[in-house]
């Protein structure tokens, strides 16, 4: 699958462990996890708020926020370099190259731009627990805090999390256009498929301006 054209504002892409996405303006996008260590999925607490996503007419523009550097989430130990990532030439997401970087998908806006901002992170390596291996246990009120390259803050408050399979991810919703700036955090989670060496779920937190 190829990646839709910019001016496409449903760009779909999922994002789990270690990212490897193709996108598509119809077809949902899916995962495939190349690093990923049996047995530590991350658990999903069986009550979440549902999401508060919602379409809306407005265009994204990444250039209204400052490119971010550094996600830092204290409730969860966060503190992690943020490094660009876009997609190769056959249109698959390129993940980030290190289990403790978080990758900023840079088709999409800014953290703090209006739309939808998008983070992704690996669950684990090889090595162990990786940056957003504990992702599924942020709360409600929460805090996450984005710093940028013009030195300054984007703070964010969790507002929901919810994990949903990978053949049923919710692309309309995670990438249509907002009104309002919205962060959103995906990683991998669920059970872990050992002869793909994928998980079978996505975690999605989104957070909403402190």
């Amino acid at each position: 699958m190829r990646r839709p054209p910019r001016q496409d504002l449903r760009r779909t892409a999922g994002v789990a462990g270690a990212v490897v996405v193709a996108a598509s303006t119809i077809a949902l996008s899916r995962i495939a996890v190349d690093d990923v260590v049996a047995g530590s999925a991350v658990p999903v607490a069986a009550t979440r708020l549902e999401p508060s996503w919602a379409t809306g007419p407005a265009e994204q523009d990444p250039s209204t926020a400052a490119a971010p550097v550094r996600l830092r989430i204290p409730a969860i130990g966060v503190d992690s370099p943020i490094v660009d990532v876009g997609v190769d030439g056959t249109g698959a997401l390129v993940p980030p190259s290190a289990p403790d970087e978080t990758g900023w998908f840079t088709d999409g806006p800014a953290p703090g731009a209006i739309g939808p901002a998008l983070l992704a992170g690996h669950i684990d390596s090889h090595a162990g627990p990786a940056v957003f291996f504990r992702l599924a246990d942020l709360k409600p009120g929460d805090e996450v805090m984005v710093d940028r390259e013009d030195g300054s803050t984007a703070s964010f408050v969790v507002e929901s999390s919810i994990r949903v399979a990978k053949t049923a991810f919710p692309t309309d919703l995670v990438y249509a256009p907002l009104p309002t700036p919205v962060l959103r955090l995906v990683t991998c989670g669920g059970k872990l498929d050992t002869a793909a060496h994928s998980y079978l779920d996505n975690v999605i937190v989104e957070a909403l301006p402190k």
